[in-house]
């Protein structure tokens, strides 16, 4: 695995540093301790393919203006058998190096070997990552929030496996505490509404047609129905379905029941459905979890009591009027909260902080990332406090907070869903849009920043979208080499590939070779919008290449064969990013 970017600029580095050595030995300098400086890639490539400050941070300790020094260090930097051409000083003392044309060639000749490995990195070490992204609450279905989320997170994962991480994505299953109570509430009484009189009338009228008597039952909500849905409770279509389901299966004996036992066997006919719902849908967009953890699992071993004894006998918890509180003081935060009520009812956060003392300690991951909605902004600092308490590094979780994403067709913002007169869901969205402009779309821009999705151009074949854009890329490289193979020119073995030197040449194969590099920064920053950016800039600049540089008509064959490869290598490049992101790589378009 190549990182020729990375390999230039610490070569840069040591050159730099042993001209350093250079002047310091014949006294052209004093012997002081060298301040830290650094090598970066200019925004403006006419300055060169790399800068260096070290002439202005030198000016101070070595008492002298800074473009002398520059000019000492250039003259003095042995740039033979490396991988630049030459040196320049400019303004003030800033140093331009610029890279060698067999530099080029290499970054050619690495994407070609390396094929679909090209671009991964040793960055991660093999460090244990867990991203848990979604974990959407199972009582209902995903919305456009989740999508974002789950785009996010499964390209987060991708690209930290890239960068020499292992990692694995978990769904955190929410299958008890309070929602699945209001679920059980939920469920028992559209149950009983349909067992009702009103609702016997109801299925009549709509002649047992299940989608009729949803949307009967929906719209009227509890007009004239002895069982009414008060404000704590799920009012969607989907809990009509379920109920009105399970009256088909079993008939209406569940009515005479008890209100518990009602519920519980409500909730274990229809959670099941729903979290194999999620999974099924996840699964159409492309996301596949390593592990599904259930919240209840948890409850079940008792990791809640466990984890507040431990707050308690360790001082970072106390009792007051029969409730257990944490000392959240104590880390800096306004006020102490209660883990346990005086009810002897756990809060949310405790199998919250239970879950991430297994991550971290009873699995041992290295790392765990969380991908969450914006609102959680409060609730992280909470978690990571209780994680210190339990003596846990709380650096090791780390959280991506997303903000949401407007939808907007025909310039409006879109508010309700034609189906259900509810907001729009991960799956009506996947009905109206293609998979790929969703998992592109919404890693457009990095998680913390809000944006429009618009519908009209997610599925408009025009240049003016970006994933048709970056795909018909891709695609016109396999039309090219496709018609050149039908006038009987074939890919050459080699090339002479010092050739390419035309700009926008240099400019495409210089994109090329930041690919490792764009990787370790998304690693870094979990930013996988870097690499649609890059998927995107690769693109354009192709293009660009393409319309200014004739393959087939090169001036000479030797500089259409280098031509070829270059436009083989900007294909394997663009299909690697684009896999990172798991947006296909159409050959037609």
């Amino acid at each position: 695995m190549s990182d020729l970017i990375n390999k230039a600029s610490m070569q840069l580095r040591e050159l730099i540093t042993e001209a350093l050595g250079k002047l310091t030995a014949d006294e052209s300098v004093p012997a002081v301790p060298v301040p830290a400086f650094t090598v970066e890639i200019p925004a403006d490539k006419s300055h060169g393919d790399f800068a260096a400050n070290t002439a202005m941070v030198c000016a101070k300790a070595f008492r002298m203006p800074p473009r002398k020094i520059a000019e000492l260090l250039c003259d003095a930097v042995d740039l033979n058998g490396s991988l630049f051409d030459r040196c320049e000083v400019a303004g003030p003392g800033f140093m331009n190096f610029f890279l060698s044309r067999r530099w080029f060639s290499d970054v050619i000749e690495n994407v070609l070997t390396e094929g679909e490995d090209y671009g991964k990195t040793d960055y991660g070490a093999g460090k244990r990552v867990l991203v848990e992204f979604v974990s959407a609450n199972p009582t209902g279905p995903m919305h456009i929030g989740n999508a974002r989320g789950g785009a996010i997170g499964d390209c987060l994962a991708s690209v930290l496996n890239w960068a020499g991480y292992k990692a694995e994505r978990e769904f955190y299953v929410n299958d008890a505490g309070n929602q699945i109570e209001k679920f059980g509430k939920s469920l028992s009484l559209r149950f009983m509404q349909l067992c009702s009189e009103k609702g016997q009338s109801v299925m009549k009228e709509c002649g047992g047609d299940t989608e009729k008597i949803c949307a009967a039952l929906y719209e009227k909500s509890s007009e004239g129905m002895e069982f009414e849905m008060p404000d704590d409770v799920y009012l969607g279509v989907d809990i009509i379905e379920h109920a009105k389901n399970y009256y088909d299966l079993n008939g209406g004996s569940l009515a005479e029941a008890g209100d518990e036992d009602r519920r519980k066997a409500l909730v274990e006919y229809a959670l099941p459905l729903n979290i194999a719902g999620l999974e099924r849908d996840l699964k159409k967009y492309r996301i596949v979890y390593d592990n599904w953890f259930r919240e209840s699992t948890v409850h079940e071993k008792g990791e809640t009591k466990k984890i507040v004894d431990k707050l308690l006998s360790s001082g970072k918890a106390y009792e007051q009027e029969g409730a257990v509180w944490f000392r959240a003081t104590d880390y800096g935060m306004d006020k102490d909260f209660v883990l346990r009520r005086s009810n002897g009812l756990y809060t949310y956060i405790v199998p919250d902080i239970a879950y991430h003392y297994d991550k971290l300690v009873t699995r041992g991951f290295d790392k765990a990332i969380n991908v969450l909605g914006a609102d959680h902004h409060g609730y992280v600092p909470r978690l990571k406090a209780a994680l210190e308490a339990l003596g846990v590094d709380s650096s090791k979780l780390d959280v991506v907070l997303m903000q949401m994403v407007r939808l907007v067709r025909k310039g409006e913002v879109v508010k309700l869903s034609k189906r259900s007169g509810k907001a729009i869901t991960l799956v009506t969205l996947l009905d109206e849009i293609p998979i790929d402009a969703a998992r592109f779309y919404f890693n457009l821009r990095e998680a913390n920043s809000q944006f429009e999705f618009d519908l009209d151009l997610a599925v408009e074949q025009s240049s003016q979208n970006p994933v048709f854009y970056v795909q018909y890329a891709h695609a016109r490289i396999c039309s090219l080499l496709a018609n050149l193979s039908a006038e009987g020119i074939e890919v050459p073995e080699n090339a002479v590939l010092e050739l390419l030197d035309n700009s926008r040449e240099i400019e495409l194969i210089r994109h090329i070779a930041s690919l490792p590099h764009e990787i370790n920064l998304a690693a870094k920053s979990y930013d996988p919008a870097k690499i649609t950016k890059y998927a995107f800039d690769l693109a354009t600049l192709f293009h660009r290449f393409y319309d200014g540089c004739s393959v087939k008509n090169a001036e000479t064959p030797e500089l259409m064969n280098a031509r070829i490869l270059l436009c083989i290598a900007a294909r394997q490049t663009l299909r690697n990013a684009l896999s990172i992101l798991n947006v296909d790589r159409p050959e037609k378009m």
